[in-house]
């Protein structure tokens, strides 16, 4: 499984325009962060995502998320304002892991 983070918005949206987004290969991974990677992906896919953008906040920030795993692509798109709890724990395990 490849997990991709790509972020846009915000107030450092110039500084991350032409940044490739983070991938994370889940078989370069010893085996217990394998598995919690495949924990926190099932969760944040478990639920429905709501809208990308709330428009709530002026320099809210977006994230969209890519799951390729067995040949399927899953696209998770979310914001600071409308993502779920399962969304923000993915998406913080992968900010935290170190980039490959």
């Amino acid at each position: 499984m490849k997990v991709s983070l790509a972020q846009h918005g915000g107030l450092a949206a110039g500084i991350n325009l032409n940044r490739p987004p983070k991938v994370i290969d889940s078989a370069a991974l010893d085996e217990p962060n394998a598995a919690e990677l495949k924990g926190l992906v099932a969760a944040a896919t478990a639920v429905p995502t709501s809208a990308a953008s709330s428009g709530k906040a002026r320099d809210e920030m977006s994230y969209t998320i890519t799951i390729q795993d067995q040949g399927r692509e899953t696209v998770l798109s979310q914001s600071d304002t409308t993502m779920s709890v399962d969304f923000a724990k993915l998406l913080a395990w992968l900010r935290r892991y170190p980039k490959n």
